[in-house]
């Protein structure tokens, strides 16, 4: 998951990180209907709310949640866009079992234990110590290293598929936000989006700048992919610096050219289709 309250952090001393949590804790307090999930061991993503603000402005319908956790994301979107119907999706089975324990009885919430890619499949799935870390790629040394505590520490098998297994054309009512939070999946993931990549006004994924997960795609080629699909990079937030104080990770959010206000506009002919051969 989108890791910016890691205690792993080797430049980060402990009251530093402690002090971190606790800036997030009091973002929480504003958000009383997010409190009773703490007793089950869920923290809203507060650090995402300017993005989802700015989301609800545009009268966001919908948001699908990839590698959705324990539901961190969808809970934060549950809060600041209550009237979106949202579709959240995580294969893990221990957080997948928290997800649906957390938002039965909500019928705004759709969730599916699956990871999203290019086709259906069974995977192997590297997870780690803490399993908002684990990826469908292995686990790589400067993720552990620099992210203490992140370390793989078994695997499972777990079920992929494309988005368009789930969700039809007429479910992505728009405005509508597609967030991908995946370890170093997120270009495998985007391919799994293709057949209604386009439908989607934003695109919010992590992206990274080293290699954190082995033979992950790294920020400028999930910048080039979204770019052939008609996206552009609006923004980067939550910047996430290494010890030597260069750039690791960051959430690049992505607007859809043909979009203003999440209506798709009329424009010149252009093929806006996600080309897979990469």
């Amino acid at each position: 998951m989108m890791q910016r309250d890691l205690a792993g952090m080797a430049a980060l001393k402990p009251q530093t990180v402690a002090l971190t949590r606790w800036g997030k804790l009091r973002r929480l307090l504003r958000y009383p209907k997010c409190w009773s999930a703490l007793f089950r061991g869920v923290l809203a993503s507060t650090e995402h709310v300017q993005v989802l603000r700015a989301l609800a402005h545009t009268g966001c319908r919908t948001v699908v949640d990839i590698g959705a956790n324990r539901g961190q994301f969808t809970l934060a979107a549950r809060t600041i866009i209550p009237t979106a119907q949202l579709y959240s999706f995580e294969p893990l089975a221990g957080p997948a079992a928290s997800f649906a324990s957390l938002f039965e009885n909500d019928e705004k919430v759709t969730f599916h234990e699956c990871a999203i890619g290019p086709v259906r499949a069974e995977a192997q799935i590297h997870v780690s110590a803490r399993d908002d870390s684990s990826s469908l790629l292995p686990i790589g040394e400067l993720q552990s290293r620099i992210f203490l505590g992140t370390a793989e520490v078994a695997t499972q098998r777990v079920q992929v598929a494309p988005l368009s297994q789930f969700l039809s054309a007429s479910d992505v009512r728009p405005p509508a936000l597609l967030k991908l939070d995946v370890q170093g999946y997120e270009l495998e993931a985007l391919k799994g989006c293709a057949d209604l990549l386009s439908l989607f006004s934003h695109v919010y994924a992590e992206c990274s700048f080293l290699e954190l997960y082995r033979q992950q795609a790294l920020a400028d080629e999930i910048v080039l992919f979204l770019s052939e699909c008609g996206f552009v990079l609006s923004g980067i937030y939550n910047l996430v610096r290494g010890p030597d104080g260069k750039p690791l990770q960051g959430d690049f959010l992505f607007l859809n050219e043909r979009t203003a206000n999440g209506v798709l506009k009329q424009g010149p002919e252009r093929d806006y289709s996600c080309s897979l051969a990469k």
